[in-house]
């Protein structure tokens, strides 16, 4: 009949009303404060069913009563109209009054996955008023809202009564569990018009105690994206800068643009203001940041330092991101600041490094090839007033363009790299060790070098598994100096102003993998000998080298046919390379790993060997005909724990050059790290005396959601601590509480701040408050 069909039609819409609104609340009682947009039409609160949309009713008992005009259902009454499903044990509609009563256990699943408890639903047809008591909402977000009752008035208001709200990830799992915090509120009312949420005599509760008391709270309901206002404050306490407390403003300029300012007292330094405005392109982003002091109490820090001495600071910097189309990208970063350590002294976030690279760069990225365009200038933030770290420091271009023939070139892989470096440096760059040995890092000028290489090789397996390589390479440089002549240096440096330079390389590889297969393992044991044959390297050490200056030999590199790190020293002379590869897997979980050998110089100049203007290749192990010998060797259990061993032996009496070694343990209770690095003194290469030092890092769950964590950087010939750290952590995914005290050996006066006290308290959907730094480095591979 018409009314028996009209009836569960509007009580199940007047339901899903309610259940939606519910839904709305529940969503908004957590959106951040940023919007922008505050109108609303009453019928974007309505459910979004489909008009062919069929209903689905089923129930134990279905009555229709002629004289008062009620349509009951009664016994495990389902209703499936639109996605929302409803179950009740009584639904009644009443046509005289345009009321929809739903009673016991009510339960409503919307689309979204959200669910609605309550004991009593009371809704009118027309969607305008309705009341619901003994409210709860669980949320596909793990959000959880509870009320006495709740109540929809005039179509666009709905009030909750005696509320709590929460959220709880671990619930998901642990239906037992009980999250840290609550807001509880004596009332809290939705408005549709406005998108609003306002809280009255609310109370946010830690542990089960109220800590704050808010009188009235508004904040933009769960359809708000962006809306000006104040953000949580952040706390910080540094040595030298003292306590401070930020209030940060955010400002929704617009859909595309908004800003944050933030104002941070600090009781030793004072008022320190900071600005950060961001706009979005339809193809890329801008970030502008302004800080600014006018220094307190500049005593508080090292005398003669530029901390000390200045006391009107600043900075400004842009970042800037752009596609031009899916392969090709553009971009800057620039910092400038009114002295070299404002930045790193205020631990402004993402300027306090201790070398902020500028840049611009223009990137493409092809299948088989690539283009990168870079302008660089280096920012070196220490305590030095004359900034004489950073007038040494070049000012470069850099262009790098490599390419893959897409296909076989007489049956091997055809490679070309390109290089254009241009280095232009204010002031000389001098090292002198404590053996009075001088090592020019950078010359005073300018210089430009173009290099290009091609490399073709090709793998051939015989009969046996024997796998052989040939290869040629040919590469071209061309070089402009217009430098000063360092005075003190007696190598061969040339201050020619072009000169130009070749290498051809014949090269052979040999590799062949043995299998040992038993019942429980497999391994692979790879012999490999190399056979390089080129010219000597011409003018060995007579050029400037800014990009070649790093240089460690160890068994990473054994097998390059090139090992220099970059272009500015090209290896000449025949070389050989020998020696073994092994990796091994065990059915029971173990891995091992290794490889060992050894280079020798067959012929020609040893580049090595030769002095240049840092001394590159100086007590690196392989300035001797029989280069050092060089091994690592690794193993991982399946247990979590991993040890790892790499070492450089000396090639007469097997005396350790260089050694690494960790031992670590990655576990769901414990996490732990120790390292250990040695490394043999080079006098010419600018290291005076031997280096020996301990790392270590641990990190120990010793509850369901407590962990303790620290660090320790041991010196050991100094016989003093150079770093060391200790915190506390409290996470359960939706409170993470943390406090770190970190301490740093000031040497050389560059950093303001010996020691900080960090802490960190966040609370999901709601948001963080800060205290200082609370991030561990050392603990990053965790």
């Amino acid at each position: 009949m018409a009314a028996g069909n009209r009836g569960p039609v509007k009580l199940t819409n007047a339901a899903l009303l309610a259940g939606v609104a519910l839904h709305a609340l529940a969503i908004g009682m957590h959106a951040p404060a940023m919007a922008q947009d505050t109108t609303t039409r009453i019928d974007e609160l309505q459910p979004n069913i489909p008009a062919d949309a069929k209903l689905l009713l089923t129930a134990n008992e279905l009555v229709y009563n002629r004289d008062t005009e009620i349509v009951t259902v009664r016994g495990n009454v389902q209703i499936e109209y639109g996605g929302y499903k409803m179950v009740a044990r009584q639904v009644d509609y009443n046509q005289k009054s345009g009321r929809i009563l739903a009673t016991g256990e009510v339960q409503l699943i919307e689309p979204g996955g959200n669910v609605v408890y309550a004991d009593k639903m009371d809704v009118t047809d027309d969607f305008g008023n309705g009341f619901v008591t003994a409210l709860r909402i669980e949320t596909t977000d793990l959000t959880r809202l509870a009320a006495e009752s709740g109540e929809r008035r005039n179509g666009e208001e709905f009030i909750l009564n005696k509320a709590v709200y929460t959220a709880c990830t671990p619930c998901s799992t642990k239906p037992e569990h009980r999250s840290l915090w609550h807001i509880k509120a004596q009332r809290v009312v939705q408005n549709g018009r406005t998108r609003t949420i306002r809280l009255e005599h609310a109370y946010f509760e830690l542990f089960g105690k109220p800590i704050a008391y808010i009188p009235v709270m508004e904040i933009p309901d769960h359809t708000v994206k962006r809306k000006s206002g104040f953000l949580f404050p952040t706390f910080r306490y540094a040595q030298k800068l003292g306590a401070g407390v930020g209030i940060p403003y955010y400002w929704a300029i617009s859909p595309y643009m908004d800003a944050t300012v933030t104002a941070t007292g600090l009781t030793r330094q004072g008022f320190l203001l900071e600005g950060e405005f961001r706009q979005r392109f339809h193809n890329g982003m801008h970030t502008l940041n302004v800080a600014g002091i006018s220094q307190m109490d500049r005593d508080q820090f090292t005398p003669g330092t530029v901390d000390a001495q200045e006391t009107a600071r600043g900075m400004v910097a842009s970042k800037g991101r752009f596609e031009i189309n899916p392969r090709w990208t553009f971009g800057w970063n620039v910092l400038v600041q009114s002295d070299n350590n404002f930045a790193k002294t205020y631990d402004l976030s993402s300027f306090d490094g201790t070398t902020y690279v500028n840049q611009a760069y223009l990137s493409g990225l092809g299948k088989r090839n690539y283009f990168d365009l870079r302008a660089f200038y280096f920012d070196i933030q220490d305590a030095d007033p004359d900034s004489i770290a950073e007038n040494q420091q070049p000012i470069a271009q850099v262009l790098d363009y490599s390419y893959t023939a897409p296909e076989p070139v007489l049956g091997g892989e055809l490679n070309a790299d390109f290089n254009f470096t241009n280095v232009k440096r204010n002031r000389l760059d001098r090292d002198t060790t404590v053996f009075g040995v001088d090592r020019f890092r950078g010359l005073e000028g300018s210089s430009h070098r173009l290099t290009g290489e091609l490399e073709w090789k090709r793998t051939f397996i015989a009969p046996g598994g024997l796998a052989l390589t040939p290869l040629l390479a040919a590469r071209g440089d061309a070089v402009g100096v217009n430098v000063d002549d360092p005075i003190g240096y007696t190598g061969a440096f040339t201050s020619s102003d072009a000169v130009t330079r070749g290498m051809l390389t014949a090269g052979l590889e040999a590799r062949y993998p043995i299998l040992f297969a038993g019942e429980t393992s497999s391994h692979v044991l790879e012999p490999i000998a190399q056979l390089y044959a080129r010219p000597n390297e011409q003018y060995a050490g007579a050029l400037p080298n800014e990009d070649a200056q790093s240089f460690v030999f160890d068994a990473t590199n054994l097998f390059d046919r090139d090992k220099f790190s970059g272009f500015d020293r090209i290896e000449g002379g025949t070389r050989a390379n020998v020696g073994v590869r092994y990796t091994g897997s065990f059915d029971n979980g173990y891995g091992l790993r290794a490889i060992a050998g050894q280079s020798f110089h067959l012929g020609g100049v040893n580049s090595f060997a030769t002095d240049d203007l840092v001394k590159v290749g100086a007590d690196s192990g392989l300035e001797s005909d029989r280069s050092d010998y060089v091994a690592m060797f690794g193993v991982d259990a399946p247990s979590g724990l991993m040890a790892s061993l790499s070492g450089r032996l000396d090639e007469q009496d097997l005396s350790l050059r260089r050694a690494d070694a960790t031992v670590g343990y990655l576990g769901l209770t414990w996490q732990a790290a120790l390292t250990y690095t040695r490394i043999e003194a080079q006098p010419l290469y600018g290291s005076a005396f031997d280096q020996d030092e301990i790392q270590s890092a641990a990190a120990y769950r010793f509850h369901d959601f407590w962990s303790v964590f620290g660090a320790v950087t041991y010196d050991i010939n100094e016989g003093v601590v150079t770093r060391h750290g200790l915190g506390l952590t409290y996470d359960d995914q939706d409170t993470l509480f943390s406090i770190v005290y970190k301490s740093e050996r000031d040497t050389d006066s560059t950093v303001a701040n010996d020691w900080s006290i960090g802490a960190r308290i966040s609370f999901r959907t709601l948001g963080d408050i800060n205290v200082g730094e609370t991030r561990f480095e050392e603990l990053d591979y965790f």
